[in-house]
């Protein structure tokens, strides 16, 4: 009984260590998925920085409750898998989101970002924003637009007059 409880304990420090480790996490329901669907959605994780994990609901529940995070016990009620986001939290909330529309069976159920509660709306928002990469670039774009209109409009002057 008591190497048990140990065991437990040990897989409550294990969830927590690696909720506080990441960026935030997704909860996903998997029931009814097959195996090549999640070898595929395993391998896009491991791709995007995400760990995806099978846990136990009461483990989390628990480790959530240990940490001060509430709002996720109705969300723990049937088989549940979490994404881990080790890197940006959008590129898991995509990963999922991307993986949810080619297997029906996979849904979010919701999320947690800076310690807080957010809903499957809310994932499947943040899914929709662009990489930094490409916010960057477009930011760089929008900075540089003006100066190469009035470049262009000299250069045409100075060719007029010539």
């Amino acid at each position: 009984m008591s190497v048990a409880r140990d065991l437990r304990a040990q897989q409550i420090e294990d969830i927590k260590s690696k909720i506080q480790a990441s960026n935030g996490f997704i909860l996903v329901s998997y029931k009814g998925i097959t195996v090549a669907d999640d070898v595929a959605l395993r391998a896009a994780c491991r791709e995007a920085k995400v760990e995806y994990k099978v846990l136990k609901n009461r483990l989390v529940n628990k480790a959530l409750e240990e940490l001060g995070i509430e709002g996720f016990a109705n969300d723990l009620q049937e088989p549940t898998a979490v994404a881990f986001a080790n890197g940006e939290l959008t590129a898991a909330c995509k990963v999922i989101k991307d993986a949810s529309a080619k297997v029906n069976c996979l849904k979010v159920k919701s999320g947690c970002m800076d310690n807080a509660y957010i809903t499957a709306d809310t994932v499947n928002a943040l899914a929709a924003i662009p990489s930094k990469e490409v916010l960057i670039a477009q930011l760089l774009g929008m900075l540089q637009s003006p100066i190469s209109g009035l470049a262009r409009a000299l250069q045409q002057v100075a060719e007029q007059k010539a």
